[in-house]
């Protein structure tokens, strides 16, 4: 961890651990590690006697796949959360636009501490806490723990699993490193439900979803000369399958499978006519390059962006990048 790191997490650990309530807020339409993050400190937090409140932005709704999390019950709707918090802290959110409704609350924060991984972020914190070398927010959050001497329990090691095999894809990206396995390793060690938190992450979909995702599949388009392939999911789509946006999100890891492509992507259209683009990478090209270029980010293999063009225009300079 370099020094500038280590700093930042030592003056964040101060700052919390002299807080009286601390704000707890991750980005909109959160994913497992950002929902894992926030719920391993706020856990913590609470489990050590302090006053804790976390939340996300609207749509304020958790994903169904998320349900073997620890504390999603104790989370706060957005509309009661503090309105200019003292210690207000995020997870995985690269901007504070990712932040929603909740950003004012970020904005009138006496000290905001950012804790992230995306080497994209645009270090919108007084406090920012950000290793783009660390596979998730949830290795960032371990170490925090570590600085404010909270100790791990079943619910703190649950959601940091979930965080940390989210955001590794079940250890297969480039981001699995030693590191990993050596968390990965201490929190099976708090009797972890394992196979049962790995089916609902991963493997276990409504019947709805699977016909969705099948054409979603039957509509892929390879463009060999680009090594690209892409997929569509309309408003269309979801009403007629009965799906939400949400259910929709590991499209993508099924569309990166294809040999022949590089660069996969998969185009939302959601119900406010904005395009939402998640890209994936499999070979040499910088994915979080072209997000960032299109006010998104991410990393170099997996990031995403949201487009007011329509999906023509969304993919010709999604084209013209490649």
């Amino acid at each position: 961890m370099s020094t500038g790191l280590d700093e930042a997490l030592t003056r964040a650990a101060a700052v919390i651990a002299a807080a009286p309530e601390v704000a707890l807020a991750c980005h909109v339409t959160p994913d497992g590690d950002a929902l894992g993050s926030m719920l391993a400190l706020h856990l913590a937090l609470r489990a050590a006697g302090r006053r804790s409140v976390a939340s996300f932005p609207e749509p304020f709704v958790v994903a169904d796949h998320y349900r073997g999390l620890i504390g999603l019950d104790t989370l706060t709707d957005p509309a009661a959360f503090p309105s200019a918090p003292a210690v207000m802290v995020t997870f995985d959110a690269g901007s504070i636009d990712r932040l929603g409704g909740l950003a004012a609350s970020a904005d009138a924060a006496t000290e905001l501490i950012v804790i992230d991984h995306h080497v994209s972020n645009t270090r919108f914190g007084t406090i920012n806490v950000i290793d783009p070398d660390a596979a998730a927010s949830g290795v960032v959050v371990r170490r925090l723990l570590d600085a404010l001497d909270l100790p791990l329990d079943h619910g703190v090691a649950t959601d940091l699993y979930a965080a940390l095999i989210c955001d590794t894809g079940r250890f297969q990206y480039e981001s699995t490193t030693p590191e990993v396995f050596g968390l990965a390793g201490e929190l099976a060690g708090f009797d972890l439900e394992i196979p049962t938190l790995s089916r609902s992450l991963f493997e276990e979909h409504r019947f709805s979803y699977l016909k969705l995702m099948g054409e979603a599949v039957e509509r892929m388009v390879l463009e060999r000369e680009r090594g690209f392939v892409w997929t569509v999911v309309s408003q269309d789509m979801l009403a007629r399958h009965g799906c939400t946006m949400d259910e929709a999100e590991g499209l993508i890891d099924i569309v990166r499978r294809t040999r022949e492509a590089g660069v996969a992507c998969v185009l939302k259209e959601d119900d406010d006519g904005t395009v939402k683009v998640s890209l994936r990478s499999v070979g040499e090209v910088d994915v979080c390059a072209i997000a960032t270029a299109n006010g998104g980010g991410g990393h170099r293999f997996a990031a995403g962006f949201t487009s007011r063009d329509d999906i023509d225009g969304t993919l010709a300079r999604i084209r013209a990048a490649l």
